[in-house]
């Protein structure tokens, strides 16, 4: 069977740049689906950047999308260079699409010693999407069983440097019972930027 690299929702343009993430949590769609909208998600090595430029070269001309977002089977920023070099083509040759993307927040974690906020914004980023699955540190790493100690911290902080280099943040999480959503929602409000709570998509087997 085939692997989507590309794929689309709505007015949206997806990459599924990897299936490797630093979180484990219980909810995530990734453990009991193969794919998305028909999508086969399931990748069986990861692209390198000219297979996925290719690929928008190809669907990009489709249709008049609103964004192109890193978000697939796994966290982008575990292929922090690939971001950096497919966001500057997008906007060396769609200089107004807007890129977003979509992350647990982990950046700086997988990628130490490096100024990941910087870079992507330097690269074109426009957007951010950051999963915060915890009202606490206790709860997130209850809930999302990261693979490092500092997640929660360092999710805090991303989302504070995301927001100091002055890109559009969006923070989210799951409506499951074990988070305060409301907890969440106010965090975000003091720290200046949005928040969207997401329904649970639960197993159906």
């Amino acid at each position: 069977m085939n692997q989507d690299v590309v794929y689309w929702l709505g007015s949206s343009l997806y990459l599924n740049i990897t299936n490797r993430c630093s979180n484990n949590c219980y909810f995530c769609f990734r453990h009991y689906l193969r794919g998305i909208a028909g999508f086969y998600l399931k990748l069986k090595e990861e692209p390198h950047p000219k297979l996925i430029i290719e690929q928008l070269e190809r669907y990009m001309p489709m249709r008049k999308w609103e964004e192109v977002v890193f978000c697939g089977f796994g966290e982008p920023t575990m292929m922090l260079d690939c971001i950096l070099e497919v966001t500057r083509w997008i906007k060396r040759y769609h200089p107004d699409m807007r890129v977003r993307l979509d992350t647990n927040g982990h950046g700086y974690l997988l990628n130490p010693e490096r100024k990941v906020v910087e870079e992507i914004r330097e690269a074109g980023v426009d957007a951010v999407t950051v999963s915060l699955n915890g009202h606490d540190e206790e709860t997130y790493q209850h809930v999302c069983k990261p693979s490092f100690k500092d997640a929660y911290k360092s999710v805090l902080f991303f989302i504070a440097e995301a927001k100091r280099a002055n890109l559009e943040i969006e923070v989210t999480a799951v409506r499951i019972p074990e988070i305060d959503i409301s907890r969440i929602q106010n965090l975000a409000l003091q720290l200046g930027v949005n928040f969207r709570a997401r329904d649970y998509i639960p197993c159906f087997y």
